[in-house]
């Protein structure tokens, strides 16, 4: 039986008046593969649907052709609110870009799902700046999901040295860490990830794949 994977993507495009930003195209792009090399169905979705927007900046550089491919998923996203049954989700993956940090943090919709989905025993994973989509999630209880988990995201030290943490609403670790989490954090830049049960965390671009192969292995 196919595991059904529902990844959910920023369709903020813009800090302010002068910053453009989005989606960070190396966080769907390398799980979205690892997700369809096993197989898995991926339905990609967004608060607005439609176009979603990727950051400039994530295209530049030597990016593997392979990788701009993936961006034609993000051509026509599910809209959110559209999704009325999560229960045929095996997981929920939230790639990060810095948009994540404007329209994922009040999604009631995205809380709603990642609630349900975490409850009901399935995978929660985000990395780098998609924990922003966590922050508001709360329990049927009512305590934050992630009061007293473990967790990694894109650090306050690495969005100082992006020096866009200027432009941010909030930081993101500091955020997680006032909710209750446990916030662990690693060099910049580096390969990190936490795992809490059935919540996996990853704190950047660099911990993309190994976030998808502990997603992929736990769905095993």
């Amino acid at each position: 039986m196919s595991k059904h994977i529902l990844m959910v993507v920023t369709t903020a495009d813009k800090m302010n008046d002068d910053h453009k930003t989005g989606l960070w195209l190396s966080e769907f792009g390398e799980a979205y593969l690892e997700f369809t090399k096993k197989g898995y169905e991926v339905t990609v979705a967004s608060p607005l649907g439609g176009k979603a927007p990727v950051d400039d900046r994530s295209l530049q550089g030597d990016v593997p052709q392979e990788m701009l491919d993936t961006a034609i998923h993000l051509e026509n996203t599910v809209k959110l609110d559209s999704i009325s049954d999560v229960s045929g989700f095996d997981a929920v993956f939230l790639p990060g870009g810095h948009g994540t940090m404007f329209d994922l943090p009040d999604n009631e919709k995205l809380h709603a799902v990642i609630r349900e989905l975490y409850e009901d025993n399935k995978i929660v994973a985000a990395v780098c700046h998609g924990p922003a989509g966590l922050v508001g999630v709360t329990l049927s209880d009512g305590t934050p999901l992630v009061a007293g988990k473990t967790v990694t995201a894109f650090t306050d030290e690495e969005e100082r040295e992006t020096t866009l943490d200027q432009f941010m609403p909030f930081l993101l670790e500091t955020r997680l860490r006032e909710l209750g989490a446990n916030f662990v954090a690693a060099a910049n830049w580096t390969d990190h990830l936490q795992v809490e049960g059935n919540l996996i965390t990853g704190q950047n671009p660099q911990s993309t794949i190994s976030i998808a192969k502990e997603v992929i292995k736990q769905l095993a």
